[in-house]
């Protein structure tokens, strides 16, 4: 009954940050990554009944708007999947006067999501490029049915969207005729419902659809972990300065034993192979 009614008390504070920046000095705020929000809830749920009278407040909206809330002081923690760009960290260096403090909290494999009543099971990296960049447009090209491919692509403001352009599109830009959803659950779920669609985002997201192959390799957290996995990647928390008090413990938290053990619960990678 008490974890139930602290859950509630956390998607409260899921919705109420959207409109403010709660402040107080048993307050923890956390915006960004969307690939990240669920997990950054169950991080916020746990440490919470670990350590009563502090406060977590989560928000996602994707890695850029999270950015933007950390050089505004909206935020304590960003949350985010990709790294600074070069002029992100000059606006941090002018706002603070620093450089901001990067936290690497879990690995991700970025899978490739497609319907679970879709034949193909296996793309080669240049085969989900020309995918993406209207090169390859109908599945019987690649030993599926003869019908048009829908790819589903995140938001520019998502730190998933940066990273798939240049580490598999090669900084090619993005299909024009490709549909875009605000976010990895909507992603999930359009997927789950249209045979011919085909998309991407964390490998913690498994209901409703399959996580193909790349290049022969599954997104399996041994094969994320050692890399052989060819889309692989950190997940990150950005602070502007080095953190103390309440943050400090979160984030040591959440490199510790008990918080890795809910990065391993909710489909990431652990950095550590802890066994609990």
């Amino acid at each position: 009954m008490y974890k139930n009614i602290l859950f509630l008390i956390t998607i409260l504070f899921v919705l109420n940050f959207c409109s403010f920046k709660p402040e107080g000095e048993n307050v923890i705020t956390i915006s960004g990554s969307d690939t990240m929000f669920e997990l950054n809830q169950e991080l916020a749920k746990e440490f919470m009944l670990d350590n009563a009278g502090i406060s977590v407040y989560v928000k996602g909206g994707g890695t850029r708007i999270g950015i933007t809330d950390l050089i505004k002081k909206r935020t304590d923690i960003c949350a985010s999947s990709r790294n600074l760009k070069p002029e992100e960290t000059k606006m941090l260096v002018e706002y603070y006067g620093s450089l901001a403090t990067v936290y690497l909290i879990a690995k991700d494999g970025l899978s490739i999501y497609v319907n679970p009543n879709n034949i193909v099971n296996d793309l080669t990296i240049e085969q989900i490029k020309r995918i993406f960049t209207c090169k390859i447009t109908n599945w019987k090209e690649l030993g599926g049915k003869d019908t048009a491919i829908v790819p589903v692509l995140r938001n520019p403001n998502s730190g998933t969207y940066l990273y798939f352009k240049e580490h598999v599109l090669d900084n090619e830009d993005y299909t024009e005729s490709g549909l875009t959803l605000p976010t990895t659950k909507e992603i999930i779920k359009y997927i789950s419902e249209n045979v011919n669609a085909i998309g991407y985002g964390g490998v913690g997201y498994k209901d409703g659809i399959v996580q193909l192959r790349v290049n022969g390799v599954y997104p399996t957290e041994n094969n994320i972990r050692n890399d052989t996995y060819p889309i692989t990647r950190y997940l990150h928390f950005f602070v502007s300065k080095t953190p103390s008090g309440n943050i400090k413990k979160f984030i040591d938290w959440t490199l510790s034993p008990k918080g890795q053990s809910v990065i391993r619960k909710s489909g990431f990678i652990p950095l550590w192979d802890y066994s609990l």
